[in-house]
Order: C-alpha cells, then sequence, then structure tokens
C-alpha cells in the first residue's frame, strides 16, 4: 500500500481522540483547542503551566545531505519514536509543518511514511490548524501597510528602492519571485518593485518558531526591518506601529498542535521553515513542550546536518535553553552509492565501491555534529535491494569512527523496525554530553560564516559578490554583527554548487548577500543560486492528486 493508504486505513480503524492521545501526556480537555477530534492545539494556560517543569532528553535527527535516492529522515524520527515507546520510554516527537509548495510540487510532505507516520496524514500535509495560512496572510498584511504608509504620505520617509519586506504564498510559484506593485495611477498605490517569498523562507515564520510567548513574539515582530529610509536609516515594524496587529494574526498559530503517530506516540507538529533558505527548525515551544511532557523528547532539522543540523545546534539551543543529549544521522545505502557516481537507475546493484567513495558525505557530518561534543548514531534506513554485504561495510566503517550505526526498517515494520536504533539511542543517553557552540557570536560576520564554510562543510574560503560587502558595511553602522549566521545553501551538496556531491575539501562558498532578520535574531547569508521562492517541477505531484466524491483523497504520496 501507498503511504496515503496504509494512513487512511489507520485513521478509519484505530486511531485515538486527540483527547486520550493528551490524557497519556498529562492533559486534561481544557488544556486542550479542539481541531476535530484528531488535532488540537494546547493552550496559553496549558503552556504556561509547563514553563518550570524541568526538561527530559533531547534526541536531534538529522541526516546526510538529500538525493534522489531518499534518505526518509521523518520516517526514521516517527520509528524512532514507536520504538522508544515499546522499549518502555515515554517519547514525545516534535516536528515541522509540510509547506504546500513540497507538497504539490516533487519533495513531498513531512508526516514520515509506511508504517512510521503521523496521522491524520492527508490534514498534516495540507491546511491542518491554519497555522501556515496565518502566517501567509501575516506577511502580506505587513506587506499592505508598507505600501499604505507609502500611499498615504510616507511621512517615516522609506525609500520605496530599499524595502526589504516582500510578500508570500505558500506554494512554489516561480513567476512572482519578481513583480512590479502599483500600477495603474495614483490611485492604485506606488509603483516599485516587489517580490514574493515562499512562506516558509519568510522572517515571520522564523520569528513564530522561535518566539517564547506572545510577550517574546510582539517583541520580535516589532525588531523587523522593513527596509530603510531615504538616508539609509533602519525602519522597523515598531516604526510603523503595527506589531500587535501583525501579531494577533499570529494569536492562535503560536499555540504548538498536537497529534500522534500510527501507534499513538504523541506528536507536536508546529512550525515549518526549510533549512536551506531558513533555518530549518520546528517551534521552540513545540520542542520544550516535549521536554517537559516526555522524558525523551526526538525532534529534526530540515534537510542534512550542513544546514539544519548546524542551525538547530548555533540559532535553535541558545533560545531553546536545552542542548541535544544524543543526534542521530540517518544515512541510506542507494543515497551514499549515489554520492559515489551511481546513477538512479543502476542504484539497486551493489556496489562496494561507491559505497566506499559516497560514504566521505556521511562521514562528513558525523564529524561536523562530534565537533559538537554530542554522542552520535548513525541509522541506515534499510532498503530491500541494500545487501548484507553493503550494510556490513557501512556499519564496519562507522564502527572506525566510534560511531554506531544500525539498520532500520520502520517504513514496514513501524516502531518494532526501529528497536535497534531505539537501543543504539538509549545506550548514546548514557555517555556524556559536553556541547561546544562551532563560534562566538561575537566575532565579526566573516569569521562565523568561515567557521561554518570549513568545519562544517568542509570548505576553504568565502568569496563575497554582488551586494555582499555593501551588506556587510550596513550590518556594521548599525551595530548588528553580533548575531548568529543562518546560511542559505543548496541542500543537495556540502558546496554551494547542488551537482557536487560526496565531500569535496577546500572548495570556495560564494556569498552574495547578508540579510539582516532582527526579529529572527540572525542574518541571513545568501550563497550560491538559492532562491528563496523555489519553482514547481516539470511534472509535479499534483499531477497525480484528485478527491472522490465522498471526499477520500488519493495521489498525497
Amino acid at each position: 500500500m501507498s503511504d496515503i493508504e496504509i494512513a487512511q486505513a489507520n485513521e478509519a480503524t484505530s486511531m485515538w481522540p486527540i483527547t486520550k492521545v493528551a490524557a497519556n501526556l498529562g492533559l486534561t480537555d481544557d488544556d486542550l483547542e479542539l481541531y476535530g477530534k484528531s488535532k488540537a492545539k494546547l493552550s496559553f494556560a496549558a503552556l504556561n503551566a509547563l514553563k518550570d517543569k524541568p526538561f527530559g532528553k533531547l534526541v536531534l535527527v538529522t541526516s546526510i545531505n538529500p538525493t534522489p535516492a531518499g534518505e526518509g529522515k521523518s520516517t526514521i524520527t516517527v520509528g524512532l519514536g514507536d520504538a522508544l515507546q515499546q522499549r518502555g520510554q515515554h517519547p514525545v516527537i516534535a516536528l515541522r509543518e509540510p509547506s504546500l509548495g513540497p507538497v504539490m510540487g516533487m519533495k513531498g510532505g513531512a508526516t514520515g511514511g509506511g508504517y512510521a507516520q503521523v496521522v491524520p496524514m492527508e490534514d498534516i500535509n495540507l491546511h491542518f490548524t491554519g497555522d501556515m495560512h496565518a502566517l501567509t496572510t501575516a506577511v502580506d498584511t505587513l506587506a499592505a501597510l508598507i505600501d499604505n504608509h507609502l500611499q498615504q504620505g510616507n511621512t517615516l520617509n522609506i525609500d520605496p528602492r530599499r524595502i526589504l519586506w516582500k510578500r508570500a504564498l505558500d506554494i512554489n510559484d516561480r513567476a512572482l519571485r519578481h513583480v512590479t506593485i502599483g500600477l495603474g495611477g495614483p490611485t492604485s498605490g506606488v509603483p516599485r518593485e516587489d517580490g514574493f517569498d515562499i512562506t516558509v523562507a519568510s522572517e515571520l515564520m522564523a520569528v513564530l518558531c522561535l518566539a517564547e510567548n506572545i510577550a517574546d513574539l510582539k517583541a520580535r515582530i516589532s525588531r523587523i526591518v522593513i527596509g530603510y529610509t531615504y538616508d539609509r536609516k533602519p525602519v522597523t515594524v515598531a516604526d510603523l506601529k503595527v506589531t500587535g496587529a501583525i501579531a494577533m494574526l499570529l494569536r492562535d498559530a503560536l499555540k504548538p498542535n498536537l497529534v500522534q503517530t500510527l501507534e499513538h506516540t504523541p506528536a507536536f507538529i508546529h512550525g515549518g521553515p526549510f533549512a536551506n533558505i531558513a533555518h530549518g527548525c520546528n517551534s521552540v515551544l513545540a520542542t520544550r513542550t516535549a521536554l517537559q511532557l516526555g522524558n525523551i523528547a526526538i525532534t529534526e532539522a530540515g534537510f542534512g546536518a550542513d544546514l539544519g543540523g548546524e542551525k538547530f545546534m548555533d540559532i535553535k539551543t541558545p533560545v531553546l535553553g536545552k542542548t541535544p543529549d544524543a543526534v542521530v544521522i540517518v544515512a541510506t545505502v542507494r543515497a551514499l552509492k549515489y554520492n559515489g557516481g551511481v546513477v538512479l537507475a543502476d542504484l539497486q546493484q551493489e556496489n562496494l565501491d561507491a559505497l566506499a567513495q559516497g560514504f566521505a558525505n556521511l562521514k562528513r557530518h558525523i564529524h561536523s555534529m562530534q565537533g559538537y561534543g554530542v554522542p552520535v548514531v548513525v541509522a541506515v534506513n534499510r532498503f530491500t535491494s541494500d545487501t548484507d554485504a553493503e550494510i556490513q561495510w557501512l556499519i564496519d566503517a562507522c564502527a572506525k569512527l566510534n560511531v554506531k550505526a544500525v539498520t532500520a526498517t520502520v517504513w514496514a515494520d513501524g516502531g518494532r523496525g526501529g528497536l535497534a536504533v531505539a537501543d543504539a539511542v538509549l545506550d548514546a543517553l548514557k555517555q556524556p554530553a559536553s556541547f561546544t557552540p562551532l563560534y562566538d557570536v561575537h566575532q565579526d560576520v566573516k569569521t562565523k560564516i568561515k567557521t561554518i564554510v570549513q568545519k562544517i562543510y568542509g570548505g576553504g574560503d568565502v568569496v563575497y559578490e554582488g551586494k555582499a560587502n555593501a551588506a556587510l558595511r550596513t550590518i556594521a553602522k548599525n551595530g548588528w554583527q553580533d548575531l548568529p549566521v543562518c546560511m542559505a545553501k543548496t541542500q543537495y551538496s556540502l558546496t554551494d554548487n547542488p551537482k557536487t556531491l560526496g565531500a569535496p575539501e577546500g572548495f570556495t562558498i560564494h556569498v552574495r548577500d547578508i540579510i539582516p532578520k532582527l526579529g529572527a535574531g540572525f542574518l541571513v547569508v545568501m550563497t550560491g543560486t538559492v532562491l528563496t521562492m523555489p519553482g514547481l517541477p516539470k511534472a509535479p505531484a499534483a499531477l497525480n492528486m484528485d478527491v472522490t466524491d465522498d471526499g477520500k483523497i488519493s495521489g498525497l504520496f
């Protein structure tokens, strides 16, 4: 059966009411705001009641660089949670919300797969509890308020040529990357160039995911720089006096969403920034709540350890107030052979030489995560085409790095297929962790960028092109340099060239712009040709989707 067929069969026969899942966490009906029988948000009262509760252990799941062969990071995350539950633990999963862009495009959803899924799968991958729509509305409301300010006299002296704030849409639409607005005469606004980001790349998404409460949400929104005046002074949302209006639109979206896995493990799914163009982590509130309600919180960071993993460590943990106690890196034999030069059509054939060559990619990510002083486990998501010789080679290669590698079959077997990973994680949690940040945020911006390039990517130098040098001067002039950096880079490679696979060394990263995100609290470093509004593929997944007369969805993976 397909993922959606497995999910639908479970939803029809064995999915618990969400109130029962909540009760197992010690939550009452009064702590919940129900969205039907299967979904709920936690109320602010419930979140406030937890604020002094101690944290459990934190497990971060990341992966090698993604390939067309598939890695299954979310599937492993869900399966690990179910396996830990089978081992008598009390795990709580914390994941990101899917974006409709990749759902309708080619990447798919973010609910896991097979028998390691969170449900209701269709709801989560589509409109869920409306968080994405609230964010999109808030982004576009702020854009409308900026343009209205220009129309109504522009008392803040905003330079229309230097407005940073873009509109947003939660779908891949390349035609909206660059647009001209305000056409149609004096009553239709001030003509200027504008553009759209995908919602998950907007600063408001980052703000939502890093805010600790309503007061922090408002403080972060107020700091957002929307553009500059004619004399190059920054203009913030606070200057526009619309902080309260934007925060109001995000009030309900700030509350974490509670759902369950096929095996009834509780899961918070909340916030969804991409890791290649944003910070790639689910919300602080969701992860913190998982830490407080379970003895082990399992969360994932977007894409590979070079992107989401690094950003979790250097951007999210200082706000979260908790560093990981163990890291799980997901890999597949197929993906490593692809990194070793095997074309997609030939990945089912045993090839130890290609596996050995592609292993360099996994080795780089292991080294990067070990550099933070946290125990690392490798979860090998096993496919039926993997041979015993390939699996054993990979396990032995990891052992030489003092890393435990174990196989998982959670797609086919659910939690039972992840017991070896659960046991390895429980062993890792017994090991001492001595977290060490990658860099000091008070270092200059170039030093922080170069540290990431050299220590995480394995690169050599950084070249600043286009707007980047002017941006550095603006950052220094305004005293914004003491912020972490958020690298916007292709997910497919350790370099800024998506076609460069494996683990090259000594390469150069090209920085074309650096964008201050004061509300989020970091500087976005644009590298290579990465885009903040992706496009749809030639044959998008939407071509296979349908809904029957009785409302049953098909083709959703």
